[in-house]
This record gives structure tokens, C-alpha cells and sequence, in this order.
């Protein structure tokens, strides 16, 4: 043991060791990195799935995010989730993904602005106009909370503002912040792909036309490819194909198409049917009105043994769109009005599921509630409801404006929200199980139990059309009402489904997220304010005093027994 008689040697060796476990330590931290999550619902951590993502990138990804400047309370905390977000992309990615903030002010001059904004609209980032109170004062800015991501010199923009409006606005941006790593990991995502996956439409029963598809289609565009399918062709092969979509068909499969879609998805196939129960003819609506049939496309005893039954009935909800009825005339004019219309339910019902977590409300039309059935080794998750004030019309039902108008009393809708949209998951058994196989089918080839897949299966077809413009006869965009001019959350439902059926990696799964809201009492902090602003002054000093006074007495204390 070695003594030093001069004791400063003794605190310089002290140091300069200590100094160098220091150092030490953060080299090792540098090359095995440890990074501890302590919040209760792990708002730091991002998913596995996109974790291998960020790990698998070949080349950098820009992010320029435009959430910047003088924001309300709110939007500084969004805006620092996106950060935390990125630099949580950044480390797990190795440097790949790189960011900076981009302010909006910097676009001078009326046309540069008008540019600027038409650069993120064509993006998908609208800009919204905010309005807070901020210590009492009234402010209002136009923010623009979204994000460009570049990578190998494609762009695509990623909106993060999102989330149910029936909820309040504190609510909606933790539900943007709930998402932030599922809109910026699928956006690099589709960036990367260098494969992309088929998806088929099934043809040959009077589906949806190219027309009313074109809002659906453009946007499926973005990542898959699209092809029609015929399943009369018997050398067309589904093998090839991620998923299927009938997408409200009017006339019946034929049993060899059945047989078909069957063994499809038997063999693991993904498919999303949308099909009405009962067929309306709308133009027949006003007056004495029309009757609504039902619409047999002989798909009801495959979805049986799926699991899943689309009853033949219509949901009334008080919770719905309106639809332009003529209310009378001036002169030769036709006044017309818009009434609401309880045959399109406006659904804000949703189950605990990935695909509808945080989502904005999804316009239906003519729509049948679904019951669930007995299938061994299947999961039946709902997916949509109608609200509370629903109520079910048995077929055959009468379609009038007038009789619709007439019988709007809250205390008739009282059949509670009913399920419209059902996830299906497991070892789907084949409806064609100890039954005899269509003519020109190869029974060797025939399977009764098949690997584990997934459908979705949902009681309106139109939940995929778009409106056409009534002025320029033009396709709108998928859940756009140019009646009421408000969009829905169609497009976001079906693409959340498709994402879900047929992504391997499950990046869908980040919409899991939850983040507590822990709000502090306003009115309280308003009362106490003045209180807590001495108490934070004071505090320090109260503390330095008594620490000064309890060092003065130790020290007096040993330099007296001298």
C-alpha cells in the first residue's frame, strides 16, 4: 500500500482515475449502446418491425419536417414527439435517417407562398389554421404539421396531424402523436419497397366500375400494383396475387368462381369482400319511394362457413350523411335542401384493432348489420359500428324521403350500435369440406383445412366508391361527400385493412401505441399560480442558506476540538 505524505498528490491521482473510468465508460457506451425506455407505456421504444426497417436501409432518408415556429402549447409537444420520433429513427438506423425543421415563413411574397402550399398539398399536407389562448391572449397561425421524406430521390409526404374528430382537440394531437411512428416508418417504408405487391379486383358480376373506383384505385396505386381479376378464366392464377377485393358485386358467382376464391384463400390467400345485402335504386326514392331487395350474389353460405353472416336488413342511425331532396320551387326554379338521410350512417364506432385505431369516421350507404357464427379456430374481430342510435329495418324495406322524414323520433333508434365490418383470422375451413366439388375442378388439388390467413369481410360495397362531380362529371376523392364537402375516413379504412392483411412485417402494429393524457387542472394552476412562482423563487435560496449555515457549524465543530 502506497501512502502519500502530500495529499494532493493523493486528490490528483483520485481525479485523474476517476477521470478515466469516466472515459472508459463512455467508450464502451459508444460501441455497445444502452438505451432504457422508463415511461409506463414505452412512448420512447418503436416497434421490431420498424427497427429491422430502419436497419435494412440502403442510402440516407431526408426528412424535412414544416411543424415549426411560434405554435401553441399543443403542437410544441407534437412537435417535440416528432423529434423524439426522428432521433429514435436516426440511432436505430445508423445515421441513415437525417432531419431538420423547415420553416413556412420562409416563403416570401404571395406567389411564393401559393407555391409552397401547392408543393405540400400535392403531398398530402394540408395546412391547418389554429386558433389558442395563450395566457389570455387570442392567437391564430396557419401551421402545416407534416413531413416530406425523401430517399434515392423519390419524395412522399406524411401527414401527422390525425386522429377522430368527435374527439376533443387535446385528444387529437395525442392521437397524432400516438401515430407519428406509423405515418413516418410507412412512408420510408414505400419509399424502399423495390418490389411491389398485386392486388386483383374480381370482375364479372357487375362490380363497381373503373369510375367509381378511380379514388380507391389511385390511392392503392401508391404502393401495389392493380389488376383485374376473372375468375371464369381458369388460366388466370390467384397464386401470384398479395389479396383479392369484391368489391360490391350485384349478380351471383357461379360455383366453379366460388370454388375458386375458396381454395385462394384456403392456401393463405388475403381478400376483402364488400357486398351489399340489399340492393336500392336511389332515383327511385323520392315520392311513395322503393323497395329494398335483397341482393343474392351466393356468397352467403362461403362467409358462413367463414364465420360471418351479412343479414338481410337495413341500419337507420340518426348519426348519418344528408342527401339534396327538392323541397319545392320558386317560380321555375327547383329549390333543393339538404335532409338528413339515416340510410347513410356516418360510423365513429370502432373496435380494438391496429386497422381502425385513432381513425377518423368512415361514410357508409345502405348498410347491414353482421352476426358472427360458429367456425372452429377462427378470430372475429368487429371492426365498425353504427352509433348508439341505430336501428334495423327487416327486409324487404321501404326507401321513401317522405316516410324517412316522418319517422325520425329519437325513440325509435334505439337498437344500439351494430357491428357493419369484421377482421377474420385463422385456418379458414373450405366451404367445399364433405360436399361435391364443381364439374372441371381437380380434386386432387383440393384442400379442406388450409394454412392461417385472413379476410375482412364488410356489409356495404360502397364503402369503396367514390362520388362523381355532379358539375364536371369527374371521379372525387375516395370518402369525399361534395354534398356536405367533408371527407371521411374511408380511404385511411381501407388502406389500414389492406396494409394489415398482406404486410408480413407488421409495421401496421405501431398504431398500437397509447399514450396517457395527464392534463394539469387549468382553473387550479390559474388560482395557484402566483403561489408556485414564490415558492420556485424562494426555494433555492431557503436551501443555500441552510446548506451554508450546516457546512459552517460542521466546520466550527472540528476546528474546535484543536
Amino acid at each position: 500500500m502506497v501512502i502519500f505524505k502530500d495529499k494532493s498528490v493523493e486528490y490528483w491521482l483520485k481525479f485523474a482515475i476517476g477521470l478515466m473510468l469516466v472515459i472508459l465508460i463512455n467508450q464502451i457506451a459508444a460501441i455497445f449502446p444502452v438505451r432504457l425506455d422508463l415511461t409506463e407505456e414505452k412512448r420512447f421504444s418503436i416497434s421490431d418491425a420498424t427497427k429491422q426497417l430502419l436497419s435494412n436501409l440502403d442510402d440516407i432518408v431526408f426528412v424535412d419536417v414544416y411543424l415549426y415556429g411560434d405554435l401553441p402549447s399543443g403542437f410544441k409537444r407534437l412537435k417535440r414527439s416528432i423529434q423524439e420520433t426522428l432521433d429514435e429513427f436516426g440511432i436505430q438506423s445508423d445515421g441513415k435517417v437525417q432531419y431538420r425543421l423547415v420553416n413556412p415563413d420562409n416563403a416570401t411574397g404571395e406567389q411564393a407562398r401559393n407555391g409552397f402550399m401547392q408543393y405540400l398539398a400535392n403531398n398530402g399536407i394540408q395546412a391547418t389554421n389554429v386558433f389558442a389562448t395563450e395566457d389570455g391572449r387570442k392567437t391564430q397561425k396557419l401551421i402545416f404539421p407534416g413531413a416530406i421524406i425523401s430517399y434515392y430521390g423519390e419524395e412522399r409526404g406524411a401527414l401527422l396531424l390525425k386522429g377522430n374528430r368527435g374527439a376533443t382537440p387535446e385528444e387529437i394531437l395525442n392521437q397524432s402523436i400516438e401515430n407519428i411512428e406509423y405515418e413516418l416508418a410507412d412512408a420510408i417504408r414505400t419509399l424502399a419497397q423495390t418490389e411491389r405487391k398485386l392486388i386483383g379486383f374480381i370482375r364479372g358480376h357487375n362490380e363497381l366500375d373503373s369510375l367509381e373506383l378511380a379514388g380507391f384505385t389511385n390511392t392503392i396505386l401508391e404502393k401495389y400494383d392493380v389488376f383485374n381479376v376473372n375468375l371464369k378464366n381458369r388460366e388466370q392464377n390467384l397464386d401470384g396475387y398479395s389479396a383479392l377485393i369484391i368489391a360490391k358485386p350485384t349478380s351471383p358467382f357461379s360455383e366453379i368462381e366460388k370454388y375458386r376464391l375458396d381454395q385462394y384463400i384456403i392456401n393463405g390467400g388475403k381478400a376483402m369482400f364488400l357486398v351489399d345485402a340489399l340492393s336500392v335504386n336511389m332515383d327511385s326514392a323520392g315520392g311513395e319511394g322503393t323497395i329494398a331487395f335483397p341482393n343474392d350474389v351466393n356468397l352467403r353460405d362461403m362467409l358462413f362457413r367463414y364465420g360471418v353472416r351479412i343479414n338481410e336488413n337495413l341500419i337507420q342511425d340518426l348519426n348519418s350523411g344528408q342527401y339534396p331532396v327538392i323541397a319545392g320551387n320558386i317560380g321555375d326554379q327547383p329549390q333543393i335542401s339538404l335532409l338528413p338521410w339515416p340510410f347513410f350512417p356516418v360510423a365513429n364506432m370502432f373496435g380494438e384493432h391496429s386497422i381502425v385505431r385513432n381513425m377518423d369516421a368512415v361514410y357508409a350507404k345502405f348498410v347491414s348489420n353482421i352476426d358472427t357464427v360458429k367456425a372452429e379456430g377462427i378470430q372475429k374481430t368487429p371492426l365498425i359500428y353504427s352509433s348508439q342510435y341505430s336501428r334495423v329495418m327487416s327486409s324487404p324495406v321501404l326507401v321513401s324521403f317522405n316516410e324517412v322524414q316522418q319517422n325520425l323520433d329519437p325513440q325509435l333508434f334505439t337498437d344500439g350500435p351494430q357491428p357493419i365490418a369484421y377482421l377474420l383470422e385463422g385456418r379458414f375451413t373450405s366451404l367445399y369440406k364433405n360436399r361435391i366439388t364443381p364439374e372441371g375442378t381437380n380434386i386432387q388439388d383440393f384442400k379442406e383445412n388450409g394454412i392461417a390467413s385472413k379476410i375482412i369481410v364488410c356489409a356495404d360495397g360502397d364503402i369503396v366508391r367514390n362520388e362523381i362531380n355532379i358539375q364536371t362529371e369527374q371521379p372525387l376523392d375516395l370518402g369525399f361527400d361534395q354534398f356536405t364537402q367533408t371527407t371521411y375516413a374511408n380511404k385511411d379504412f381501407i388502406m389500414n385493412s389492406l396494409e394489415y392483411l398482406i404486410d408480413d412485417n407488421g409495421i401496421i402494429n405501431a398504431r398500437n401505441k397509447e399514450i396517457q393524457i395527464r392534463p394539469l387542472d387549468k382553473i387550479k394552476i390559474a388560482g395557484e399560480r402566483s403561489w408556485w412562482q414564490a415558492f420556485n423563487l424562494l426555494l433555492p435560496v431557503v436551501l443555500l442558506i441552510i446548506f451554508g449555515y450546516i457546512k459552517f457549524y460542521l466546520r466550527r465543530k472540528r476546528f474546535a476540538s484543536f
